[in-house]
């Protein structure tokens, strides 16, 4: 029997095959959540002139102690010039500040009678202050956003500020979703005693979708050789990768990966030494289809989509920062003596803002009913004995 490929290995061979998926325009308006693939630059200094920071007035420093005010310098018209002497502005916060000026004294600080206005009693103002000096947060051309982010609020700020009302982004794949098995049955619908409704195909499609895989289709096969040949013809035909659900053990009605075989996709690799998980197939097609064959068991197809699928997808996308974190373990946690093993925890953070994994073990790999009061599971190399509290595990998220 040829010997398990180890977690990292089948990462690697995954990786290897992520590609990328093309880029495309679109509005910024539709950017949220997208990966950038572009450079972004500043196409001005930034702020690109002397910004007033606060509401009050602006004077040259040094002048008083009763200054006459001269008129308001409000926000986004041009500057005014200071007139000289004991003079000042009112000023708004945003506005330029007036030419001539050097200070602003906040509202609060000021006492006023008619157009005179001095400081409060016993306030001193520093040279300079509440000025936001041109250029001092950037220069034009600085670079401020890169390829392989993905985009937030702060990013979409940016992108707004220096004028790109479109931007570059990764091509969203297209991705069919195939629950395979006799047993399956619509969410929706009536179900017998040896029936089980269908509950991966959504699993699967909530984990994509909160990463921005939205071009999703969703489909059942029957355990039939021809029909799932058929079946998966066609969503060769439709899709850029494809995400299968079942039949990919050793039993005599597990035909995928026959039928896969038969349709031109060729084996990169079949199984893992990982629990839960250990029948993982993965393929590429004859145009260049990812395609992955993961087990029918509930927490098993969750755990390799979130462990294999949702890293292929997000490195296709150019995505720079990882997902996953370290935790520490808040109890022992039983480790398998050859395989790695994924074992669902909770995760909270303590006072000083460690994360610790509490494990919540699902009695089977079928066993799903609770796996949504977890926040994801940690991997845990193969051991004889048990990870004790306090150890570090690479946590992966749902």
């Amino acid at each position: 029997m040829a010997e398990l490929l180890s977690v990292a290995q089948a990462m690697g061979l995954v990786l290897g095959y992520a590609g990328h998926f093309g880029t495309e325009q679109v509005p910024l308006a539709e950017a949220s959540g997208r990966i950038l693939r572009q450079t972004i630059c500043a196409e001005r200094a930034q702020p690109p002139y002397d910004r007033v920071m606060m509401d009050g007035i602006a004077y040259r420093y040094g002048a008083g102690p009763v200054l006459g005010c001269q008129g308001i310098q409000r926000a986004g018209v041009p500057g005014q010039a200071l007139p000289e002497g004991n003079a000042c502005l009112e000023v708004m916060t945003g506005a330029v500040l007036p030419l001539g000026a050097d200070t602003v004294v906040p509202v609060e600080r000021l006492l006023r009678d008619g157009k005179h206005i001095r400081f409060e009693d016993g306030y001193a103002p520093e040279k300079g202050q509440f000025v936001h000096r041109q250029g001092s947060d950037c220069s034009m051309g600085h670079e401020l956003l890169g390829s392989g982010l993905r985009l937030n609020g702060p990013a979409l700020a940016v992108l707004a500020g220096n004028g790109h009302a479109t931007v570059e982004v990764s091509r969203v794949p297209s991705i069919g979703i195939v629950a395979t098995g006799d047993e399956l049955v619509e969410v929706g619908g009536p179900v017998r005693d040896w029936e089980i409704r269908r509950s991966n195909e959504y699993a699967l499609t909530g984990a994509l979708v909160s990463r921005g895989f939205t071009r999703i289709e969703r489909s059942v096969v029957p355990d039939d050789l021809a029909e799932t040949m058929l079946a998966l013809e066609k969503q060769l035909s439709r899709h850029d990768v494809l995400v299968l659900s079942g039949g990919v053990s050793m039993g005599q009605f597990d035909h995928v990966p026959k039928a896969l075989m038969k349709l031109g996709v060729e084996r990169v690799f079949h199984k893992v030494a990982q629990r839960p998980g250990k029948p993982l197939w993965f393929g590429v097609g004859p145009e260049g289809q990812r395609v992955f064959g993961l087990p029918g068991n509930p927490v098993s197809a969750t755990c390799c989509a979130t462990r294999y699928v949702i890293p292929m997808l997000l490195a296709a996308q150019g995505l720079k920062r990882p997902e996953t974190y370290s935790v520490e373990l808040a109890a022992d946690a039983a480790r398998v003596s050859t395989l790695t093993r994924y074992l669902p925890v909770r995760v909270t953070r303590d006072g000083s803002g460690r994360a610790l994994a509490t494990p919540y073990p699902m009695p089977t790999s079928g066993d799903f009913s609770f796996l949504a009061a977890t926040d994801g599971f940690v991997e845990l190399a193969p051991g004889e004995d048990a990870a004790p509290v306090g150890s570090h595990a690479v946590f992966h998220g749902w």
